[in-house]
Formats: structure tokens, C-alpha cells, sequence
């Protein structure tokens, strides 16, 4: 039974979003694609408006009043979000232009410093590419070899033959912690702990994971993470890696340039300390200010209520789509609780392609995905060129939910009747 007092926290937050309050072909706008962008709130447009009209000055290299106050909500955000997930210093927490760029970053510098020919790279079915081009690329360069994690029967990661795939010769994990296909959450703390016995490096793609659960790197344990910023209310453009601080002071940098250096030469140079040594040139300022609002935002809210709401968006969700005959949905759905599942489900129905499924419930003004999410493979061991989503966070509601269903039900009916 849904809650009173959960029911009315997409009630409280949504006057915050302005994108959501408009009409899209004559309909008020549902938008149910958060796994691959979230809405921004008023307190994230203001803030990134307030730097430009205010502050706007670049950052670390100037005396005046503009770089002064430029610098320290920049500073200031940093400390914000190496809070945000439990750094034991700011000192290791990276500003990337997002998650992408993060998991570059470590490969590029750790990977081809650390990896050489027969060396092993775990990843897993299921990853966003983001988290299989760049390892294909670097193993490619040093001569380390890949291996896959595949599913269960339930569509869940095989922890069984995670662990089969473990030896000294697995130099790294990468990880992600939620699926933006699956939905599954995986226990990253455990396959941290699994890798280390054997001496592995563990990044974890936290992107679908940030902008709904608490997450604690110390708890968990990884040598790496990365999100992205415009996954949680900040703007596009930025993301951040968090590192533990003795393995980001043994890598070299990734980019060369102004910002990174201690002291530049004709004949040599050497580079600054943590975290400039991996921020080269004008950083994005604005957005990275932006950024720590977000996580103001999000922070004052509570990312335990956001899940706990989020749970019951999650079970209403699936309880309604898997009574729809011809569903085929992607992942478990034994764990109808929400416990185990974000607030996302990819699915096809029969006779019907995702990118027309999209295109008639556009129409209605309801916004889902449709295509690969950026997993091929994945879709590939499906036998599916693409599926549709839906994807959920807090500013959606039980009745938006509602008027999803009822618009696909009549979208496959109207395909029924035209077959």
C-alpha cells in the first residue's frame, strides 16, 4: 500500500522543475527518461545563471574579487560532492566533463602504465559502453586480456561466474553498480572485496546509481568511481572520478597542460598536486558550481527518502506492466519489492519496435527511451536490436505511472488492430 507520506514527495519537489510544468503535442509533458538525463531544478538553473551574471571569472589563477569567489564555490562544490559519497579527502575527488571522460582518465593513465600482456580485465555483459570501449582499446595497446561476467537465468550478474573468472592474473575490475538496461543493483562492496584477495583494481560506473542510493566509497571500498552530473538535477557537461589517494598519486596524468603543472621548463616540466594534477585547462566552473548545488538539492531532500519513494514508484511500476500481455521485460522481475531493482524497467512487446512504441506515446506527451542504452552486447545476448524504457526518479508520480500504462495498452492495441 502506497504511503501517504511518500506519495507526496514528487508532490513537494515538482513545482522545483519548470520543464516538467509545459505540453508536449497538446499533452502535459510525463517524462520518464531520468536514466539518461535528469530534469534540472530552480536551485541548479539559478545557480549556474548567479556564476555567469556574478562570478564569471576563471578559477586558481587570478587575485581578483571575481576568481576569489569563482574559486571557492568551485572549491567549494568539490568538498560538497567528495561528502556526497564519503571521500576521506577532496583531495580525490576529479572533475571530468562526465563519466566517460573518468573512466578514460583512469584507463589512459593507470591502464597503460600497470597493464602488459596477459594481464586480465573483468567486466561484465551488461556494462554501458563507456565501460567496454575504453578497456578494449587499452587492452588492445598492452596485450591484457578482457573476460566477461555474464547473467543467471534471472537476468541478474552471474556472481558465481564472477568468481570462477578470478585469479592473480586480474589486474582490474570494472564494475557497473546499477544496470541502465537490467536495473539490477549489484553488490559492488562484495566483488570489491572478491577482487582485492586477488590484488585487482576495482572501478565502479556509479551513474545510475548517485542520483538515487547513499552511496559511502569507503564502505565499499573501490579503488575508483565515476558519475555523471547530469544524471543528478546538475547540468551536462560535467562528472567527477573519485580515487582513493595513494593509488591517484601513483598514476601520471591523463591530459597535459595549463592547471596541471607545478612548473614548466623548455626541457621538462612537472605537474601539481591532487586533484589539479588531473584537471588540465579551464575547467567547466559554472557547472561544476552548479554541481554542488545539486547535490545541496538532493542532499536536503534525502537520498534514503528518494529510494524509499523511489521502491514503491518501482513496484507500482512493474506491478502494472507485467499484467500487460506480449511484455517481454529485461531483468528480474522476481523482486517485485524493489529492493534489488532501480526504478527503471527496459522492455518489447511483440510485433512492436521501441523507436514506435516511443514515437506514439510522444504523441500522448509521454517521454521514454527506446534503442540499445548504450549495450549491445547486452542486447545482442538477447536477441533484441533495442528495447524500450522507462525510467524513473523522484519528481514522477503514481498517476503519471497511471497514464504511461494506460497509453501503452492502447498504443498495442491500435498495432493489434492494424496487423
Amino acid at each position: 500500500m502506497i504511503s501517504v507520506k511518500e506519495k507526496t514527495l514528487a508532490a513537494k519537489v515538482r513545482s522545483d522543475f519548470p520543464i516538467l510544468h509545459q505540453k508536449i503535442n497538446g499533452k502535459s509533458l510525463i517524462y520518464l527518461d531520468s536514466a539518461a538525463t535528469s530534469q534540472k531544478p530552480l536551485i541548479v538553473l539559478d545557480t549556474l545563471r548567479h556564476y555567469y551574471e556574478k562570478d564569471n571569472a576563471n578559477v586558481h589563477r587570478g587575485a581578483h574579487s571575481l576568481s576569489v569567489r569563482a574559486t571557492e564555490a568551485y572549491e567549494g562544490a568539490r568538498d560538497k560532492v567528495a561528502k556526497f559519497i564519503n571521500s576521506q579527502s577532496s583531495q580525490e575527488l576529479i572533475f571530468t566533463r562526465n563519466a566517460t571522460e573518468a573512466i578514460n582518465l583512469v584507463a589512459y593513465s593507470w591502464g597503460l602504465s600497470n597493464l602488459k600482456p596477459g594481464d586480465e580485465i573483468i567486466i561484465s555483459v551488461m556494462e554501458h559502453h563507456s565501460n567496454i570501449v575504453p578497456w578494449q582499446i587499452i587492452a588492445k595497446k598492452t596485450g591484457a586480456v578482457i573476460k566477461y561476467v555474464f547473467l543467471t537465468e534471472q537476468e541478474e550478474l552471474d556472481l558465481d561466474h564472477f568468481q570462477s573468472l578470478l585469479s592473480r592474473k586480474t589486474k582490474l575490475v570494472a564494475i557497473v553498480h546499477v544496470s541502465n538496461t537490467l536495473g539490477c543493483i549489484n553488490p559492488v562492496k562484495e566483488i570489491t572485496s572478491a577482487a582485492h584477495q586477488v590484488g585487482a583494481k576495482v572501478l565502479i560506473d556509479a551513474c545510475q546509481s548517485v542520483p538515487h542510493l547513499s552511496i559511502d566509497v569507503q564502505q565499499i571500498g573501490c579503488d575508483w568511481l565515476v558519475a555523471s552530473g547530469h544524471k543528478m538535477c546538475a547540468p551536462t557537461g560535467i562528472g567527477f572520478l573519485y580515487g582513493k589517494k595513494k593509488v591517484l598519486e601513483e598514476m601520471p596524468p591523463f591530459l597535459g597542460g595549463g592547471e596541471m603543472i607545478g612548473e614548466v621548463f623548455l626541457e621538462r616540466f612537472t605537474y601539481g598536486k591532487l586533484p589539479h594534477k588531473f584537471e588540465a585547462g579551464t575547467p567547466a566552473v559554472g557547472e561544476v558550481i552548479a554541481l554542488g548545488a545539486a547535490v545541496d538539492y538532493l542532499t536536503t531532500i534525502g537520498l534514503d527518502k528518494i529510494h524509499l519513494y523511489e521502491e514503491e514508484l518501482t513496484t507500482y511500476l512493474f506491478k502494472n506492466l507485467t499484467e500487460i500481455p506480449k511484455v517481454r521485460i529485461y531483468g528480474s522481475i522476481s523482486n517485485l519489492d524493489g529492493k534489488r531493482r532501480a526504478a527503471l524497467a527496459s522492455f518489447n512487446v511483440e510485433g512492436i519496435h521501441g523507436s514506435d512504441l516511443s514515437t506514439l506515446l510522444d504523441n500522448e506527451g509521454i517521454s521514454i527511451r527506446s534503442g540499445d542504452h548504450c549495450t549491445q552486447p547486452l542486447h545482442r545476448l538477447f536477441n533484441a536490436s533495442g528495447s524500450a524504457r522507462v525510467s524513473l526518479y523522484f519528481y514522477n508520480t503514481f498517476e503519471e505511472i497511471d497514464k504511461f500504462i494506460l497509453a501503452l495498452k492502447e498504443t498495442i492495441d491500435f498495432f493489434t488492430e492494424i496487423m
